[in-house]
């Protein structure tokens, strides 16, 4: 992916970490399974600037495991690796929905025709106007975003979700 500037000249773009399409970072964290644990980790992040735009809890009797979704993915890492959390980091795909009384049968038809699977997916908790998001981890990330762009869905970048928010 490239952007041009003012004099025509091609500008390539580049994420972070060394990626040339737009994806947003998920966190998945693993806490003890016992009263507080989550308010601990989420208060961790009071005064930071930093949002929490997703968030999805899957308990087992041992541990939790817990998935953000961040505003601002960097400083969120840091706040997490300083509460010593074991930690994983994933892209995701966020797009908006379209206008539709069943956008995400539009969204799994367009995935299903390029033989994508959905892996996870929850809503983020934002909107622009009317317009809600959703985040989506697939089992192929870069033919899923072709395969949407095509189809005529709007990505979304972890810029737009600090700017949504």
């Amino acid at each position: 992916m490239s952007m041009a500037d003012d004099a025509g000249s091609s500008v390539g773009f580049e994420t972070a970490r060394r990626r040339d399409y737009p994806t947003i970072r998920q966190f998945t964290v693993f806490i003890e399974n016992r009263v507080g644990q989550l308010l601990e980790v989420l208060r961790r992040f009071r005064g930071t600037g930093v949002k929490i735009v997703a968030l999805n809890i899957h308990d087992t009797s041992e541990c939790s495991i817990v998935r953000f979704v961040l505003t601002n993915p960097e400083k969120g890492r840091e706040i997490l690796e300083r509460a010593g959390l074991a930690m994983i980091e994933t892209d995701l795909i966020a797009l908006e929905l379209p206008e539709d009384d069943q956008p995400l049968l539009l969204v799994c038809s367009c995935l299903i025709q390029a033989e994508i699977n959905l892996v996870q997916t929850y809503p983020l908790m934002l909107r622009h106007g009317e317009r809600m998001a959703i985040a989506l981890m697939v089992d192929n990330t870069e033919a899923a975003q072709e395969t949407l762009a095509k189809g005529n869905f709007r990505l979304l970048n972890e810029d737009e979700l600090a700017e949504w928010s």
